[in-house]
């Protein structure tokens, strides 16, 4: 029971008159507040009143005036309601703004025997489930005010939550002041971050006042003071806290677990604040100080090896809000997803993704080995395989397309090119949509098989790395071939065919490991490079594995040749590539100009690198 009148100390001088005035008073603000129309007091208010009546609970009004006549004669010596703080009285404070399940907290805490103490709307929806309420003006004695603004924030609320019932001064302080102990607290926040997020939108001042204050405030309170008050912000605890409260038990473990979610739900959403602010007054990507808050997915079965533990995360950062991705993408069939497979997906599908035709990109180990684009998806599968067949096997298969029964079937029955006889086996299958029979001819051809549909990637997203100690952000890599100038370097002018080749491959080339080197033809990979610490080596990999079909093909570079006599640009004209496509920007620019005008070979300039370590 809470907030019992408690008087100052006062003179014997107090006449019966000032007593009798202070009843009428009190008499005056109790109509006030069951007719919720008090305003502002008048100046003749008894001063001991109006400087206490907030501490008063309703109920004590009628009580409170008769007892005041009473001891009009020994005002100087108030004596405490002994009604005002029943020891073992279990009280709950419920205010939540997603009440879903509320119903079932509520008569599951009234069984047990807790007095429901709440707010607002949580109030009226336990009312509605038939659940006894006192709502929190009761126990404060003062309105909602400020458009809602403050509710709970008041020491009849916040000491009930704060008190350590171990410490005997504490307890004393709230005997005196009539004040209650509260042993569940049960609540969540205004829904802040599904406000700023919805594609609605919203003006600043809505979204200033979708901040909540009061809640974080309790939340906290009770978070600080767990070994006393079980905290519970997540309706998937209440079996748990119900279960937990019925067996009598004092499990610290527990009480700490449900603390610590506490304090990570006001941090994730404390945030989402201060990153929505940041872009409402700034809008870099990089403020001074970053938090990302991040909500686990799943465990793993084991990390890059299987001596190390992992598991994956959401970003519930807003700017990743809708923003697609492979950690957003849902599995249709499959094992689980491992911490490899996560990569290899992502990197299959940051490549598919930025294609504009049809297209097929084979992954292995983060590294396209086969990319091929055609009107006929059945086709640009087909020379995505032929590009590496050794190295697809085991690989990840995307597209950029819907996987219909056709390319399903394609997939499901695809001979190796190596015997043509084995049937090609991956490890994943990732693509915008499926239709029904391309998802179950795809489930039919391995129980392991995992089949994922995911949302393309957003442009403008912020990249992080993680370093010892720190972490990198950068913008992420979104130019494309049609935001930057293939500028010709060389006397010879290359065909629309050549410059298309040399398009492709250098958005193929993007997504390669540096130092990256790719070869195609005809909108398809015909080989790459990867990954070798000189650009000469990734050179050699990539003609080997185009074999005979080199001659007249575009080569692309991530980065610039350092040298060209003797070295990579001059074997690469003698290999017969028709058209070189790189950054430049070397000192030693003069030489691969010249060496191209010598073997008559096109050499196109962008001024953009795409490093990828």
């Amino acid at each position: 029971m809470l907030g019992a009148a408690v008087f100052p100390s006062s003179s014997t001088a107090a006449t019966a008159a000032s007593t009798a005035h202070a009843v009428r008073t009190l008499a005056t603000v109790r109509r006030a507040f069951r007719s919720n129309a008090f305003t502002s007091p008048s100046p003749s208010y008894h001063p001991i009143v109006w400087g206490r009546f907030h501490c008063l609970p309703l109920r004590y009004c009628d009580a409170f005036s008769t007892k005041a006549m009473a001891d009009s004669q020994t005002l100087s010596n108030p004596k405490h309601d002994p009604q005002s703080s029943v020891p073992g009285n279990k009280q709950a404070l419920i205010s939540l703004s997603d009440k879903k399940d509320l119903a079932f907290l509520g008569t599951g805490l009234q069984e047990l025997g807790y007095t429901i103490v709440s707010t607002g709307g949580t109030a009226s929806a336990l009312e509605n489930a038939g659940v006894s309420v006192t709502k929190v003006e009761q126990l404060t004695c003062f309105p909602e005010m400020l458009d809602g603004r403050v509710k709970t924030l008041h020491p009849n609320v916040h000491g009930g939550i704060l008190a350590k019932r171990d410490q005997k001064h504490h307890m004393e302080a709230l005997k005196k002041h009539g004040i209650g102990t509260f042993d569940v607290v049960v609540v969540n926040l205004y829904p802040f971050y599904d406000k700023v997020t919805s594609t609605r939108g919203i003006d600043f001042e809505d979204g200033i006042e979708n901040i909540d204050i009061g809640g974080p405030a309790m939340i906290r309170a009770a978070a600080k003071n767990h070994n006393d008050v079980l905290v519970v912000v997540d309706s998937q605890d209440y079996s748990a806290i119900l279960d937990f409260l019925k067996g009598g038990q004092d499990d610290q473990q527990f009480r700490r677990k449900l603390a610590w979610k506490a304090f990570a739900h006001v941090a994730s959403y404390d945030s989402a604040v201060s990153e929505w602010l940041w872009e409402q007054t700034v809008g870099d990507k990089f403020p001074p100080n970053l938090t990302v808050s991040l909500s686990l997915i799943s465990s793993l079965r084991y990390g890059e090896n299987p001596h190390q533990k992992a598991v994956v995360y959401h970003d519930k950062s807003l700017s990743e809000v809708n923003a697609g991705g492979i950690a957003t993408a849902i599995q249709h069939h499959g094992k689980e997803m491992s911490y490899n497979n996560y990569i290899d997906a992502d990197a299959a599908w940051n490549c598919v993704s930025e294609f504009r035709n049809p297209t097929c990109v084979i992954v292995k180990h983060t590294n396209p080995c086969g990319v091929a684009s055609r009107d006929d998806i059945l086709e640009a599968y087909s020379l995505a395989v032929k590009a590496d067949p050794v190295s697809a096997f085991g690989g990840i298969v995307a597209f950029n397309i819907e996987v219909d029964e056709a390319l399903a079937k394609e997939i499901r029955e695809f001979r190796s090119p190596t015997d043509g006889e084995t049937r090609m086996f991956y490890e994943i299958v990732v693509a915008p949509k499926y239709t029904e029979k391309g998802l179950e001819i795809l489930r039919g051809k391995s129980k392991t098989l995992r089949i994922l549909e995911a949302k393309k990637n957003e442009k403008g997203k912020r990249s992080l790395r993680q370093i010892g100690g720190g972490w990198l952000a950068q913008d992420s890599d979104d130019l494309t071939p049609e935001d930057i100038l293939f500028n010709v370097a060389s006397e010879k002018k290359p065909q629309n065919s050549e410059l298309q080749d040399a398009e492709f491959a250098w958005l193929c080339a993007k997504h390669v490991k540096s130092n990256a080197i790719v070869i195609a033809k005809g909108n398809r990979m015909l080989g790459m490079g990867s990954g070798q610490p000189n650009r000469l080596e990734s050179l050699r990999i990539a003609l080997r594995k185009s074999g005979d079909e080199v001659k007249g093909a575009a080569l692309a570079s991530d980065a610039f040749f350092p040298f060209a006599w003797n070295d990579a640009v001059e074997e690469a004209c003698q290999r017969g590539i028709g058209v070189i496509a790189e950054p430049g920007g070397s000192i030693r620019d003069g030489d691969a100009i010249d060496c191209c005008n010598k073997y008559g070979v096109s050499l196109l300039f962008t001024n953009v690198r795409h490093f990828r370590h």
